[in-house]
């Protein structure tokens, strides 16, 4: 009885163990979760001042009027694209959504395709797909994490380019820029999601150019219309792939905080178990001893007389 039960102790002490590893990182996740909306949150007066800007400069120019939208059918256009994914396990099937979503998105997109990828496990599924790889970045770990990172992409990446290149609708000389992260939508879920950035749509530009100014002083562009719309626009990028990098952060936590719930459930069932095998064990140990001091009670006393 002694080995069985030893034997079971150390199974519910690993499994209690574990237990507390498990919570601690529900705990880790469900505060990450937290931090990285809020960053997201946050983004959006500063986006509408971003936005608000670029309408002006679309009304002085005139794109809602002299542009039109390209035709995307050029073997030699240049498609980039950035893939956030993970560097850490226990996120379910995070990688592989957003690695199978991007892949066949890509796959329908003509011309040359130039990829990053944000983390090393949805590297690995672009490479095993035989996607051109140009570039690996490491995931950030916390909010304050992301701006390097946003800055090394674009620099990287070439997306900051002068403003005339960005507002190009001639397929023979623009280029394209696509993003693909996991978003969260309710609770630990997600869904994957694909954002072009440039060249930038006409409908979001017409869109912009036709709101009204929501004070009664009128804007004015300081200095050259087109540097300014370069400044705005590297805003733009910015605050896009920062937003993009909070959220696919956001459900990657969400993913881990979904896991690390249903192996604290299954620990409590298999700790629920043990116990109850334990106890079984135990009493019937405690039997078992009982019935072999009764025995030899009555065997001594038969002895005698």
């Amino acid at each position: 009885m002694s080995n069985s039960t030893a034997s079971l102790r150390r199974k519910i002490d690993g499994a209690g163990d574990l237990q507390s590893v498990v919570r601690t990182m529900k705990a880790l996740a469900a505060s990450n979760i937290g931090q990285y909306e809020q960053s997201v949150r946050s983004l959006a007066d500063y986006f509408s001042s971003i936005e608000a800007g670029l309408g002006v400069c679309f009304r002085k120019l005139g794109a809602s009027e002299k542009r039109t939208e390209s035709k995307r059918y050029d073997s030699s256009l240049e498609i980039s694209a950035v893939v956030f994914g993970s560097d850490q396990g226990l996120v379910g099937s995070f990688n592989d959504n957003i690695a199978d979503y991007a892949i066949k998105t890509l796959a329908d997109l003509p011309g040359t395709h130039r990829v990053w990828a944000v983390g090393e496990r949805v590297y690995a599924h672009l490479e095993d797909a035989g996607v051109p790889l140009s570039g690996l970045f490491a995931v950030p770990n916390s909010v304050r994490s992301i701006t390097p990172l946003i800055a090394q992409i674009l620099v990287d990446s070439e997306s900051q380019r002068t403003s005339a290149a960005m507002l190009m609708t001639d397929r023979e000389k623009s280029a394209e820029l696509h993003l693909f992260y996991n978003r969260p939508t309710s609770g630990a879920v997600y869904e994957p999601l694909h954002k072009r950035l440039l060249p930038l749509d006409l409908n979001w530009q017409r869109e912009l150019a036709s709101r009204s100014w929501p004070t009664k002083i009128l804007p004015e562009v300081m200095g050259g219309t087109i540097e300014t719309v370069r400044s705005l626009i590297s805003e733009y990028l910015f605050v896009a792939l920062f937003r993009a990098c909070a959220e696919s952060l956001a459900s990657e936590n969400a993913s881990r905080l979904a896991a690390m719930q249903r192996a604290d459930k299954n620990i409590d069932e298999l700790l629920e178990e043990l116990g109850g095998t334990f106890h079984r064990l135990r009493q019937s140990g405690i039997d078992e001893e009982l019935f072999d001091v009764i025995s030899g009670f009555e065997a001594l006393g038969v002895k005698e007389k």
